[in-house]
């Protein structure tokens, strides 16, 4: 895939940049569901009762063929693994193992050790708009200074990641409710519109992304507040603002410029006259 210093495509390829040659498969009950980078492979093997390593795969060890017993088993590997410092930290949410789609789960792993394995994670954004006399606009957000991930970024209006115990419903409430103090009734009212996908290679492992887009046309008075202190502030900027920022600039978290790209062309705005814009939709919906 070709890249280039502006436009849109390097945004897809920045997302869908990684060698299959620096994994190792995962696998659980005899289906692939990750893969590990070297360090993590070698650190797995503290553990020879618990994953079966050959040069082809890793595998858990599935005595009990349990969910519980197999989330039990991991969790005492990502607890160890933390505190020798192979992985940074703990978030607290459970993220799905799986090889197919989030309902169809082998057992959890908590949300931050995803990636070191390589595990398929969700997300949901929303695009928060706002059509007045003076043309289309888009709710803005820009990260705190604080966040351990793409601080100080430009945001979507409302992103987070998708634990395994909640619906997509129930998390999209949540979120609109934590990020930008969007009530239930409004939040309710937000369009489910697309599903992006995208396969990045990271130091220290792999992230075979899919996000679950929404749009929610906002009330000309209404305000975002954030609530959980993710969110420093908010701008609601005109559409062509927006444009200007994802085509010349590296200002938005990485995975946000996918979100408002597919915007732009479902409402129109991006024509398919575009420079590779065929290359463009493709890469939004990567097979993971």
């Amino acid at each position: 895939m070709s890249q280039s210093a502006m436009g849109y495509l390097r945004h897809i390829y920045n997302c869908n940049t990684w060698n299959p040659a620096n994994f190792t498969p995962f696998c659980i009950a005899g289906e692939q569901v990750g893969r590990l980078k070297q360090p993590l492979v070698e650190a797995l093997g503290q553990w020879p009762e618990r994953f079966r390593i050959s040069r082809e795969q890793v595998e858990l060890i599935d005595e009990r063929d349990d969910f519980d017993y197999r989330t039990a088993q991991l969790g005492e590997v990502v607890d160890a693994l933390v505190e020798q410092g192979v992985i940074t930290h703990q978030h607290g949410e459970r993220y799905p193992v799986t090889a197919a789609e989030r309902q169809h789960a082998f057992a959890t792993i908590d949300r931050t050790s995803a990636p070191y394995f390589g595990l398929r994670a969700y997300g949901q954004h929303l695009n928060g708009y706002v059509r007045d006399s003076e043309g289309l606009k888009m709710w803005i957000a820009r990260r705190a200074a604080d966040r351990r991930v793409f601080p100080d970024k430009l945001d979507n209006m409302v992103a987070g990641g998708l634990p395994h115990q909640l619906s997509l419903q129930e998390n999209l409430q949540k979120e609109c409710a934590e990020e930008a103090s969007i009530p239930p009734q409004l939040a309710s009212r937000a369009v489910p519109v697309s599903a992006l996908s995208y396969c990045r290679e990271t130091e220290t492992g792999l992230k075979p992304d899919t996000i679950y887009c929404y749009d929610l046309e906002l009330p000309a008075d209404f305000v975002p507040e954030n609530s959980d202190g993710e969110v420093a502030a908010f701008y609601l900027m005109p559409v062509e603002e927006v444009i200007g920022l994802v085509r010349e600039t590296d200002e938005f978290k990485l995975n946000c410029n996918l979100v408002i790209i597919d915007f732009l062309i479902r409402h129109g705005i991006m024509h398919p006259e575009e420079p590779d814009y065929l290359e463009i939709i493709e890469g939004l919906h990567e097979k993971l």
